[in-house]
């Protein structure tokens, strides 16, 4: 394997995709451990009725573990190129940051509140946000993505 290969594997972008994508697809499952995540038994596919929290702070759902686990094998796959590792971070940060403002916006016992979110999840969602396009910039600038 020639240098410029193995460089390009260990791209500072392409690195952070995988781990922000890993630690994506980890808190999916881990929304489907009970004890991990309290209430378990109150776990409902979608909507504000699940009272299933993860490490006891975090709202989710069926829907919500499956959006983690969906998030964070695109991170996995896309992390194989450095363009589309950039894409993902900053695309993703993006759509957090959405998120965040969504959560904002919609009450949490609202029939909108269909993911579920609460306080924490909002807050989580601005730092998921900024966190991941700052790593998506930082990482490729002054490099060719």
């Amino acid at each position: 394997m020639s240098r410029s290969t193995t460089a390009s594997k260990t791209s500072p972008v392409r690195v952070a995709a995988g781990a922000v994508g890993a630690v994506f697809l980890l808190v999916g499952v881990l929304g489907f451990v009970p004890g991990i995540t309290t209430g378990y038994d109150d776990l409902t596919f979608a909507g504000h009725h699940s009272r299933a929290m993860l490490l006891g702070v975090f709202s989710v759902s069926v829907l919500h573990n499956a959006v983690h686990l969906l998030f964070g094998v695109a991170g996995l796959a896309m992390s194989r190129s450095a363009g589309a590792a950039r894409a993902y971070l900053v695309g993703g940060g993006a759509i957090y940051l959405v998120l965040w403002l969504y959560g904002l916006v919609v009450e949490e016992a609202s029939a909108a509140n269909f993911v579920p979110v609460n306080n924490a999840d909002n807050w989580l969602h601005l730092v998921l946000g900024v966190a991941m396009i700052v790593l998506g910039v930082v990482t490729t600038r002054g490099r060719g993505a």
